[in-house]
This record gives C-alpha cells, structure tokens and sequence, in this order.
C-alpha cells in the first residue's frame, strides 16, 4: 500500500510539472535583473541582459511563456553541469538557465544567483544547484516558463 501512495504520488508531481514564473523588476542600460519563483515560492535572483528588441546574443528574450527542459552537461560544449533549456523561442537557438554573475557572462541566457545588486547577482553557483535539486525533486519533466516585466 505504501508503494502504491509512491507511486501515486510521483505520477502526480509529474502531471503537475514545474512552474517557473520570472518578475523582472530592475531595468538598466546593462542588465535586466528579476526574481525567479518556483511553483509560486520565491527561490532566487536572476539577470539577463537589457531586451533589445530579441536580438541574439545581446538581448534577454522577450516575456511570455515558454517550455524549459533540462540539458545535461554531455549535450553542451561549454557547459559542464546540469542545466535548463528555454524551448521555442521565437527567432533565438540555445537560451539557458546557466551559472554568471553579471551581464559578460551572458549572451542571452537567464543568469541565477543567491543575491543581487545592481547589475550583478552573487552565488551563482550555488543558486544554480539548488534550482536544479528542486526541479528534480519536483519530478524534474513538464517545465513552463513564465516571464513577466514589472
């Protein structure tokens, strides 16, 4: 009996997937800083570069929504740990959810961290690896990106 509430559960975790809800609220010439939500609970910080106009490798994506999956280190040249991928976006290939602290270390891609300042977000790594844990521990598959600017 206990095996089968288990099982039910899981399956459950997986039906319901992951919600991950990006608010950007700090808005420079050099950064786009937001806060990012797991299933409606504040996790951590983010930064992207400044939007101009869905520019590839100078811009953060347009908000809307989006499908994200998890892209393991052995489908990436450069990126040697797990990390996400923003599925279907409209004129841009390879936007990731990745470790950096600042917009250098960027080209489009969603930057995590612990902290933040302006420009800068702090304990990237560690950030990274805690999202990951949860979205794994949340059954790790059905992953729906929301971006909303403030």
């Amino acid at each position: 009996m206990l095996q089968n509430l288990k099982m039910h559960t899981k399956k459950s975790q997986e039906v319901k997937g992951v919600n991950l809800l990006i608010i950007r609220d700090e808005f420079t010439d050099n950064s786009t800083v937001g806060k990012l939500f797991v299933n409606g609970e504040f996790f951590c910080h983010t930064l992207e570069l400044p939007y101009l106009d869905n520019k590839r490798s100078i811009s953060c994506i347009p908000d809307g929504q989006y499908k994200v999956r998890m892209r393991y280190a052995r489908e990436s040249a450069t990126r040697d740990y797990l990390h996400l991928l923003v599925e279907d976006v409209k004129d841009r290939t390879y936007i990731l959810f990745h470790r950096g602290n600042s917009a250098k270390d960027t080209r489009g891609c969603i930057l995590v961290g612990i902290g933040h300042q302006q420009d800068f977000v702090s304990n990237s790594t560690l950030a990274m690896d805690l999202l990951m844990k949860e979205i794994i521990n949340l059954g790790g598959t059905n992953i729906n990106l929301i971006i909303k600017n403030k």
